[in-house]
């Protein structure tokens, strides 16, 4: 990645970095409030913290992203608050969506963040339609719709790359590959071992890039949001990635992988790779990086303060924003 290194200023290579800390660290506490019964439905992002970010640096308030259930590390890279994060894992009134959504369905529509989603795949035509949305008012707002190995096996995806590819639309459609949907290994279930080939019947371009290098997927990004916002249309990025914890939280045994892969994946951490490019090339001190760290670990302690100090909905709450009045 010579050309990156070049091209990416002491400011971007720090956001990244503090980024992908902030989310893990949310993550080891969010699981802490799992393991102590305060939140279910936990879906750790610890691993995958460098798809979001790299793409996201690239990526403005008025641009749209859509998460999976999986999505913590979407929504932070994102830019949505950490305090109503967290109050939404735990089901608070002062969550992003009032507590009623939970760790599955964080949204914030004034960051672009329209909502993870617990439903495999129904994300990826929303992005579409958000992506003919700028195009029909005519702004170069982009779409980036997030999904794993498991859903790029789902028809609503191919469906929407064919609409998308047919109209221009700047829609990025990034499939986190994992290897794991759920517990299925990815050679088991996608035909032809690639997720990133088949942009080519959708005549799009179709990008394998390593989701353990913010550098490179900041790379990647960059072409395929130059390209969607001069109206060249889409693009597919296949992001291969490592989830370091269970499908979900401690329920998951993890007899479906071996110690050996694990190991492999967890020695080419993201966080690590990142900040061990930072001290190579100069552009930070261990210093200024071990201030960055305690911030993010000050920010998260807060937000899970917030949380916890924060009063669940009232009764009469669950009948409201059911419906949207015109």
């Amino acid at each position: 990645m010579a050309n990156t290194s070049a091209t990416l200023d002491k400011k971007t290579l720090l956001w990244m970095y503090e980024t992908m800390v902030v989310i893990r660290k949310f993550e080891e506490s969010s699981k802490r409030e799992a393991d102590a019964g305060k939140l279910r439905g936990m879906h750790s992002s610890i691993g995958q913290e460098a798809v979001p970010t790299g793409i996201s640096a690239h990526l403005r308030d008025d641009d749209y992203a859509l998460g999976t259930h999986r999505s913590h590390h979407h929504c932070i890279a994102k830019g949505v608050d950490l305090n109503e994060m967290m109050a939404e894992l735990l089901g608070k009134a002062t969550g992003t969506n009032k507590g009623k959504g939970g760790t599955m369905h964080i949204a914030d529509i004034n960051k672009g963040m329209l909502g993870a989603n617990g439903v495999v795949g129904s994300n990826i035509p929303v992005a579409v339609g958000a992506a003919l949305s700028a195009k029909v008012k005519g702004n170069d707002s982009v779409s980036v719709v997030y999904f794993g190995d498991g859903a790029a096996n789902q028809g609503s995806l191919h469906e929407a790359m064919n609409l998308a590819s047919i109209w221009k639309l700047p829609v990025i459609f990034v499939c986190e590959n994992n290897r794991y949907a759920e517990s299925t290994p990815f050679e088991y279930s996608v035909a032809g071992e690639s997720v990133a080939k088949r942009a080519e019947g959708y005549a799009m371009p179709g990008v394998e890039a390593d989701g353990q290098s913010v550098l490179e997927m900041w790379e990647v990004g960059k072409e395929a949001i130059r390209r969607a916002r001069a109206g060249e249309g889409p693009t597919l990025i296949e992001a291969m990635t490592y989830r370091y914890h269970g499908h979900f939280g401690a329920d998951d045994p993890l007899n479906y992988r071996t110690q050996e892969e694990e190991d492999y994946y967890e020695a080419r951490d993201c966080v690590e790779q990142l900040k061990n490019h930072i001290l190579d090339t100069g552009k930070a001190t261990e210093e200024e990086l071990a201030s960055l760290d305690e911030k993010a670990g000050v920010s998260v302690s807060a937000a899970t303060k917030f949380a916890d100090e924060s009063p669940f909905p009232l009764p009469e709450e669950l009948t409201t924003d059911v419906y949207v009045n015109v």
